[in-house]
């Protein structure tokens, strides 16, 4: 029996890392899956690999109407949504003294205002017990050098779980965050960073992990899935630190 046989699943930011990663096994374990990206060719690219039961919906998060047509899309073709992954986000280095209004407002309105409205809009398809997972990070709990805007929303949207349970506590609808730890990903040089320097980032935080290693997409892909399938049916309001122990000492 597969964990989401029958399911219908939504996968923001699923054209790579952590998204693609999820969607994939969403798929696998037999949930039908829409996946979001803002660009059309990675988006295809994404679909393509994923292969079956699966549709792409070009999609900002930050953006109410690409929410609105994503949400329309999914109700003509399946008319409800079992479960929903909000993962779109990232994030860019700028230390305290250089951050912009710019670096703020694009941080922010993907991260927490997009996160946000992505669940509130999807809130009509969701039956009774559909299953929330939102995408945190161990940063919202650790300081991390030049990252304190990043790390902010990760504290925001680890804060939604805790109240959106009481909020769709009448429809027993589970809401969890996962904290991903050091997950190396192609959003890595999305931060600013060059190839050189995620390998030197990677590695002097590896030394850090009390497991010794940095994870892997597909580490964290595994763990949503428990929070998404009955397997966490009475799991809800957690924050699932998928992290090698890091967060923990």
């Amino acid at each position: 029996m597969q964990k989401l046989d029958g399911k219908v699943a939504l996968v923001t930011g699923g054209t790579s890392g952590l998204g693609l990663a999820t969607a994939k096994h969403f798929a696998a374990e037999g949930a039908y899956v829409f996946i979001t990206g803002r660009r059309q060719p990675e988006l295809d690219a994404a679909v393509k690999e994923i292969g079956k039961n699966v549709t792409g919906v070009q999609s900002d998060a930050s953006k109410m109407e690409d929410l609105d047509r994503l949400f329309a899309t999914i109700k003509q073709e399946q008319g409800h949504l079992d479960v929903i992954f909000a993962n779109a986000g990232g994030g860019e280095i700028a230390p305290l003294g250089s951050i912009t209004e710019e670096h703020f407002d694009k941080t922010f309105n993907t991260n927490v205002k997009g996160l946000l409205f992505t669940v509130q809009k999807a809130l009509p398809l969701l039956p009774e017990g559909a299953s929330i997972i939102l995408n945190a990070s161990i940063t919202s709990i650790k300081g991390t050098p030049a990252f304190s805007v990043y790390s902010a929303t990760k504290a925001a949207v680890r804060s939604f779980a805790r109240n959106w349970i009481l909020d769709l506590k009448d429809r027993k609808i589970r809401v969890n965050a996962i904290s991903p730890g050091v997950v190396p990903t192609p959003g890595y040089n999305l931060m600013g960073l060059s190839d050189e320097q995620v390998q030197e980032f990677v590695a002097s935080q590896a030394a850090n992990i009390p497991l010794g290693r940095v994870g892997t997409p597909d580490e964290i892909a595994k763990a949503v899935v428990f929070l998404a399938s009955d397997d966490s049916s009475f799991v809800s309001g957690i924050e699932l630190f998928v992290d090698g122990g890091m967060a923990q000492i």
